[in-house]
């Protein structure tokens, strides 16, 4: 698509039919809630469903309009951001795009835009997918070692309102998998699978047939389930055996590790820049034990946490956090094990001292 002809799908795409109520709820937003939120940052944003507003007009009428317009947006904020993640993986990427979808808004006539949720899902979408392009172009971290960025609850801390949001958020897995996909096969399967987006509306976006496009899907979705570790128990057995772990690797207990491990598990585990010798990928529960008994000895003090809705636990050391690592369980046992230890995402989490406070140590 030449960028004449994205400017003009840009200035008013067709409304998308479905996108603003299938998988559309607020599941990705920050770790730290903070809802200041892109151009509504001000103090107009109420989260009402005011659809009168345009962003056009004059007078006294003219600032209504756009308050209105932005009140309108800031209710489609968590949407947007649960769609920027899905197809980023990155909390301040997403916030990127988001910001950038309310410019696109706030320079456009929506006067005659029916859906305006679908109208904003197709715009975050191209940009989107702009970025995923221009990273493509520029990234220098190994994919094999890359963990994205984690949304991370810590119980008792926080609104009840996001931690309901957390049991709908993507695991890391899926993550990682949709990381492999092209920037297309992603923009495909995220807003088709994921948020319900037509294969005619998403044509339009990567310039292709609606043919095509669901044939992007489809390799996407392939990639996906055979990727797919299968369901796994409640949250609360899910801890059981996260907590087993954490038991056996303190306790140097070999057999006790194989035993909550699947015989094909892998750990991922991301440096970030200025540790990137910490940054490995181990394959196989016998590896993944061998590691763990390396560092049975450095015992640091450890806070539970909810990571994309499963179970983790953060590593603090002087009070800073250190590493993060969570579990993916599948059946009753372990499967994928994502560790981020670059100091730098891992500071960017914001989490609050208090709660760093009630990191202990192992008994």
């Amino acid at each position: 698509m030449d960028e004449t002809t994205r400017e003009r799908a840009e200035g008013a795409p067709d409304g998308t039919t479905a996108a603003g109520t299938a998988g559309a709820g607020p599941a990705s937003g920050s770790g730290s809630r903070d809802d200041s939120g892109p151009g509504p940052r001000d103090d107009s944003g109420s989260g009402s469903r005011d659809d009168s507003g345009s962003g056009s007009g004059s007078g006294s009428g003219e600032g209504s309009a756009a308050e209105a317009l932005a009140r309108r947006f800031d209710a489609d904020r968590g949407h947007l951001r649960a769609v920027a993640y899905r197809m980023l993986g990155s909390l301040s990427e997403a916030e990127d795009a988001v910001q950038e979808t309310w410019f696109k808004l706030s320079r456009t006539d929506v006067s005659g835009v029916a859906n305006l949720t679908g109208w904003l899902t197709t715009v975050i979408g191209r940009v989107c997918l702009d970025m995923l392009r221009s990273r493509g172009s520029r990234r220098e971290d190994p994919l094999d070692t890359y963990v994205p960025d984690p949304i991370v609850h810590i119980p008792g801390v926080g609104d009840p309102e996001h931690a309901a949001e957390l049991t709908e958020s993507v695991g890391l897995a899926l993550l990682v998998v949709l990381e492999t996909l092209s920037p297309a096969e992603r923009l495909a399967f995220v807003l088709h699978d994921m948020f319900a987006v037509s294969f005619d509306e998403i044509a339009r976006i990567v310039d292709r047939t609606p043919a095509a496009t669901r044939q992007l899907a489809s390799r996407a979705r392939r990639r996906v389930q055979d990727a797919d570790p299968g369901p796994g128990p409640d949250a609360r057995r899910q801890r059981e055996i996260a907590d087993a772990f954490l038991a056996a690797s303190q306790g140097g207990d070999f057999e006790g590790l194989l035993a909550v491990l699947d015989p094909d598990a892998v750990l991922r585990a991301d440096g970030g820049p200025l540790l990137a010798g910490a940054s490995k990928l181990v394959r196989g529960a016998e590896a993944i034990v061998r590691q763990a008994l390396m560092y049975a000895s450095f015992r640091n003090a450890a806070l539970p946490l909810v990571v994309n809705g499963a179970p983790a636990v953060l590593g603090v050391v002087d009070g800073k956090p250190a590493s993060l690592l969570a579990f993916t369980i599948a059946g009753d046992r372990i499967v994928r094990m994502h560790v981020l230890a670059d100091p730098e995402r891992l500071a960017a989490l914001d989490i609050p001292e208090e709660a760093l406070a009630r990191a202990v140590y192992p008994d």
